[in-house]
């Protein structure tokens, strides 16, 4: 019996987006590319950052603009489809996030 209790209470690697997030890099399966706000258009509702699922949280209030991030972005159309202004897009030419984006997601998702 000790023995299932060691083995439940060992560290596990991280699994799904919290590996994303620790890899940062986007998942290997994701055939759809993700998508993107352009800030231009963006009236910052956060209506695309509450309707995006949580195994994906993939948008994020940064400063004053909302972005989506690539790499935690599946592609699926929910934020799309709950945008009042139509603002988010295909990105098929993703760029990787910059090093203090993933900084700010890091410090708002601990202990999540």
């Amino acid at each position: 019996m000790e023995a299932d209790v060691r083995e439940s209470t060992a560290p596990q690697a991280p699994s799904g987006r919290a590996q994303r997030i620790a890899e940062r890099t986007r998942a290997e399966g994701w055939k759809k590319p993700p998508r993107r706000i352009e800030t231009s258009e963006c009236i910052t509702c956060d209506t695309c950052l509450r309707s995006c699922p949580a195994e994906f949280g993939a948008i994020f209030d940064i400063g004053l603009d909302v972005v989506i991030i690539p790499e935690l972005c599946s592609g699926c159309p929910s934020c799309v489809l709950e945008c009042p202004v139509d603002c988010i897009y295909v990105d098929e030419d993703w760029t990787p996030t910059e090093e203090s984006v993933w900084n700010h997601i890091e410090l708002t998702t601990e202990g999540a």
